[in-house]
């Protein structure tokens, strides 16, 4: 398929197929992709049968939205603003799982681990003329600063997993899909949200690093509050009766 000049950049939207299938195909603004839709009551309306616009299109594909030299083969001038078209469904061979979405799912696996090899001993010192007691700077060793290190590094890798991941949705024909930015609220953000937004588009599928996230939230819940206990109870001993 050709990819249509205008002057101005057409948005993307649902356009009648220039191939003259009758059906909406999708311009993602550069050109024409994949995927296809067949409104249902299609067939007979407007007023040259399945080829036209009519009442069943979304309103990316409505008379009036869009206005160009008067063909329905190519992409018109934008003309106003239009609501979010429908994200048609992918085909069930179609991947919704890569190695990004799984990385950003398990990397905090690598913090915890952390968290349970690291076995903090405390010390007391005592400061002033009152010599109140204390725990000492030194009792945070290595191993908490690199807890913290791997913290803020895992953050900033799955940041950058969630755009790879994004863009791979994107190659694999998923209209719209949940946007990367997300993840800098925190990487459980962007697993929820594209996992919702692929289930709509592949039905029965795309849930799993949702689980996986629960799986790993609540396993992660009882080994830390065992490790707090356990360092509470080491500060406990440290400091004196």
């Amino acid at each position: 398929m050709t990819v249509p000049q205008h002057n101005t950049p057409t948005p993307p939207g649902w356009y009648p197929d220039p191939s003259g299938s009758g059906q909406l195909r999708w311009w993602d603004g550069n050109a024409w992709t994949e995927n296809a839709w067949n409104p249902p009551g299609q067939a007979g309306a407007g007023q040259g049968g399945p080829g036209w616009p009519g009442t069943a299109w979304p309103a990316a594909a409505r008379p009036g939205q869009y206005v160009g030299p008067g063909q329905y083969g190519a992409p018109g001038q934008y003309a106003g603003p239009v609501q979010p078209a429908p994200r048609p469904e992918i085909s069930r061979q179609t991947p919704v799982y890569n190695p990004f979405i799984w990385l950003v799912t398990l990397l905090p696996v690598i913090t915890l681990i952390i968290l349970l090899l690291w076995n903090p001993v405390f010390h007391v010192r005592y400061a002033g003329a009152r010599r109140v007691p204390a725990l000492d700077p030194s009792s945070f060793s290595v191993p908490y600063f690199l807890l913290v290190a791997t913290g803020w590094l895992i953050y900033g890798v799955s940041v950058l997993l969630s755009y790879l991941d994004w863009q791979k949705l994107q190659r694999d024909g998923v209209v719209r899909p949940f946007h990367w930015a997300w993840a800098f609220l925190g990487a459980g953000v962007y697993v929820v949200g594209r996992s919702v937004i692929v289930h709509k588009v592949a039905p029965q599928r795309g849930l799993a690093p949702v689980w996986a996230l629960i799986g790993l939230f609540a396993v992660s819940f009882i080994l830390v509050a065992v490790k707090v206990s356990m360092i509470v109870s080491t500060i406990a001993k440290a400091l004196p009766a």
